[in-house]
């Protein structure tokens, strides 16, 4: 049943908290079964195909679930092959989007960017929506350190949900293995976080693995998520 608002109510901020308490013990797909069974329709995920493991788990659970991918016109054509690659491995209901109008007056790597080539864009495929979910991990980065499995997202107004939020990037590494999923080629020449290729590049051992983004700035986040 879809009974939210863009101001959540105390009923459902409790619903959250408590799911999100018992997922800390349990395995990702029971977050994924969950916003499946809660929001069934409603709910879509947004992937940037720096892997393929929350789309292989999310599309084993509903192979019609509509995947997100936010195009910026700027992506590496490793990741844009990735995502063709995907969409015929898993026969994905994939939504590409476009960047929003006046983003050519706001080049990859200008201080707007990502609000028309991104936050923009998703914003309009999640209108309507009751929630999402997405591929983050609190190892990502410290600014990722105290994600959620499941929360709500002022910004969109709507459920966010994160089931790989405890995982490690060696757990995607051995997930990838176990089940011999695509991988990003990217990722075998130093890649550890892949953005857009003019603000992207490969860390060095024992560096953070967001480094590479945005590197020289001290901009950590696209806006999509804080």
């Amino acid at each position: 049943m879809n009974d939210l608002t863009t101001a959540p109510t105390p009923a459902l901020l409790e619903e959250l908290e408590s799911v999100n308490a018992r997922f800390e013990r349990e395995p990702a797909t029971a977050s994924i079964d969950w916003a499946l069974e809660r929001f069934g329709g409603s709910v879509v995920l947004a992937c940037s195909f720096q892997d393929l493991v929350i789309v292989d788990l999310v599309r084993a659970r509903e192979p019609d679930i509509e995947v997100v991918f936010l195009d910026t016109g700027a992506h590496f054509e490793q990741t844009l092959d990735l995502v063709e690659r995907a969409r015929a491995r898993y026969r994905l209901n994939l939504v590409v989007t476009s960047p929003a109008e006046g983003a050519e007056e706001w080049p990859c790597g200008s201080a707007r960017c990502c609000e028309f080539r991104k936050v923009e864009p998703l914003r309009r495929v999640l209108a309507g929506r009751a929630a999402w979910i997405t591929g983050l991990k609190r190892a990502d980065s410290a600014a990722r350190a105290d994600i959620p499995i499941v929360g709500y997202d002022d910004a969109f107004g709507l459920v966010k949900v994160n089931p790989l939020a405890t995982w490690t990037d060696d757990d995607i590494v051995s997930y990838e293995a176990d089940h011999d999923l695509l991988v990003h080629p990217l990722m075998r020449s130093g890649y550890r976080s892949i953005g857009c290729a003019p603000t992207t590049r490969p860390v060095a051992d024992g560096e953070d693995p967001r480094a590479g983004r945005w590197a020289g700035s001290d901009k950590t986040e696209c806006g999509l998520h804080g």
